[in-house]
């Protein structure tokens, strides 16, 4: 079930979401210019809950993977690393049908704001579960996941078009906002509950999903513009 679009028009043009979208494409245009280096890029400038709980680089490295600025920063570098234009693709696929109404909600400049706290606490999420993993965490997908959370709580009743796959079936429905990001936090949940334990198994950082969403629901309520919109809010349903 991927979705496509969604039934909820906002007049606040999104350009911060389409900033965002930009330089995630951008910075992935930059890594695929490494060439060989592509890996040691992701290795620099990835989140390794490792270096981030002893403070030092992880040991026996190659010289060149070593981080070119402190560890602490590389939860924040990591926001906007993706490891394959199919991360990339999807990641920038639910920002951009979600990301305008979160927008719309709290303001262009604090949905800049909201945006990089929820992927910092992704992150942070990920490493107290993992804090020995030598694996770089890398993508924008807990960040995202603040702005699902956050899109969850203030318009559950959404419709939203998924494009659905069984065999040779295919087909688009609408379906409300609340069973498409219920269905999807409830996958995180599953596989994160199983992965516990796992620290060397690399993948997806299913926590950093689950911490993102638990951020985003709780932060909007502080950073939403209080007023009109409120009013707005509620006609989009």
């Amino acid at each position: 079930m991927i979705p496509i679009k969604d039934d909820n028009p906002t007049h606040h043009f999104p350009f911060m979401t389409i900033l965002l979208i930009l330089g995630n494409i951008t910075v992935y245009i930059y890594q695929m210019t490494q060439g060989p280096e592509f890996q040691a890029f992701i290795y620099r400038f990835g989140a390794i809950p490792w270096e981030i709980t002893h403070f030092r680089e992880v040991p026996n490295i190659p010289t060149h993977y070593s981080s070119t600025i402190p560890n602490i920063l590389t939860p924040l570098t990591s926001i906007f690393l993706h490891g394959s234009v199919f991360h990339l693709l999807g990641n920038m696929l639910y920002l951009w049908i979600f990301g305008d109404n979160v927008e719309a909600l709290v303001g262009h400049f604090r949905f800049f704001i909201f945006y990089i706290c929820c992927g910092l606490i992704a992150a942070l999420t990920q490493i107290l579960i993992a804090p020995n993993s030598s694996i770089p965490m890398i993508g924008a997908s807990g960040a995202i996941s603040g702005v699902l959370g956050a899109y969850l709580l203030r318009f559950p009743r959404a419709k939203v078009h998924v494009l659905i796959f069984f065999f040779f079936f295919i087909r688009i429905v609408r379906v409300s906002a609340l069973f498409v990001l219920g269905l999807w936090f409830f996958i995180q949940l599953f596989n994160g509950l199983g992965s516990i334990g796992l620290e060397e198994t690399g993948g997806v950082a299913w926590f950093a999903h689950i911490g993102g969403f638990a951020a985003g629901m709780i932060l909007v309520l502080l950073f939403e513009k209080k007023g009109p919109l409120r009013i707005r809010k509620s006609v989009l349903y």
